[in-house]
């Protein structure tokens, strides 16, 4: 199919200088008497801004979106003011329901706790206005009870284009030739991971570094389980399970794993695993990577260290120490030594991490 050509480019967080309302009504503006095409690739982001687009979109009145890529979240509403909506054949498509950020740390007495509860039921009232309301929205769309909807941005699975448009997110499937296949990143997945978002099971970009396979494993963890439903499935633990001994699916398994390895150098004691879940913050993420970074300049700094070592002439016997124990002490080990219990330790970190 021909390329196609796009009055504007909506990409990256919504809210930010890529994805912008003012831009919007700028182009939507010079174009206010003729047919408006928008490309749309984005994780989402503010949901205020893209139900201000979306009011954009259905006030000018002949807005054409088309989806590339991975789009979630507050991408998808954007699009539900346009008149007509197409996605790649490779794309992707998440609807999920709404949260709110929340961080506590530090020590609470009674009152302290009984307060943070008010708060949190005050949010909680908050977020379920806006997954009705959106659930809603869908609906209208989709043409479908808003119930299906709301089950659907529930589960949170992600919803392959043929899926969207069985769905009723989406009224084509389009394949065109500038559009390739998305593949995850490992910067998409450390903040897809952060956000709690699920890993959707495509290609992995770079996957031949190391950290590449790193990002691999975390998000072969994070994947939801395939199975053959109609909707997407929630993300549910990773136990295998028998079909004598299957947990109810209106569950939840709450399991307690030890990463000690990962634990120290992220500053943690354990992790725990809601449903099969481990959700690592980005600024872990980065712990994560510049400890990798620093090992590997380490071990580049070591072989030039050995190859050093074998050009230069052997020591006289005289000079040479014994390492052995003196005095039931034992003597302190050579760089060379702390490299291979530092690779050891790191070779059992990855191990217990899931295979791809």
């Amino acid at each position: 199919m021909a390329k196609q050509k796009y009055n504007l480019h909506l990409k990256g967080y919504v809210g930010g200088c890529d994805f912008d309302r003012d831009y919007v009504d700028y182009i939507l503006a010079q174009n206010s008497e003729k047919p408006v095409s928008v490309l749309i690739d984005s994780l989402g982001g503010s949901l205020a801004t893209a139900l201000s687009i979306a009011s954009a979109f259905k006030a000018h009145g002949d807005v054409a979106v088309h989806f590339a890529g991975m789009n979630a979240s507050a991408a998808t509403i954007a699009s539900l003011g346009a008149s007509s909506i197409s996605i790649d054949s490779s794309a992707m498509y998440l609807v999920h329901k709404c949260s709110s950020e929340f961080f506590q740390y530090g020590n609470l007495n009674a009152d302290d706790i009984e307060t943070l509860i008010k708060d949190l039921k005050a949010t909680k009232r908050d977020l379920d206005k806006l997954d009705a309301n959106i659930a809603e929205m869908y609906a209208a769309k989709c043409k479908k009870p808003a119930s299906e909807l709301l089950d659907l941005m529930k589960a949170g699975g992600w919803l392959t284009a043929k899926e969207a448009l069985e769905w009723g997110f989406v009224d084509e499937i389009t394949d065109y030739e500038e559009e390739p296949a998305p593949k995850l990143t490992d910067a998409v997945a450390s903040a897809m991971a952060s956000a709690g978002m699920p890993i959707p099971n495509i290609p992995v970009a770079d996957s031949q570094s190391a950290f590449g396979k790193f990002l691999s494993a975390i998000a072969d963890f994070f994947k939801p389980k395939t199975e053959e439903v109609t909707a997407p499935t929630p993300i549910e633990a990773t136990t295998e399970q028998t079909t004598e001994n299957k947990v109810n699916p209106t569950t939840t398994q709450n399991t307690m794993h030890t990463f000690t390895l990962l634990g120290k150098l992220l500053g943690v004691e354990n992790f725990a695993a809601t449903d099969g879940v481990i959700t690592l913050s980005v600024e872990q993420m980065q712990s994560i990577e510049n400890a990798m970074s620093a090992h590997e300049t380490r071990q580049g700094e070591l072989e030039t260290e050995i190859t050093a070592l074998k050009k230069s002439p052997a020591a006289d016997t005289t000079n040479v120490v014994d390492t052995g124990k003196h005095d039931g002490k034992q003597a302190e080990k050579s760089d060379v030594e702390n490299f291979v219990d530092t690779v050891n330790s790191a070779r059992a970190l990855y191990n217990m991490l899931p295979k791809v």
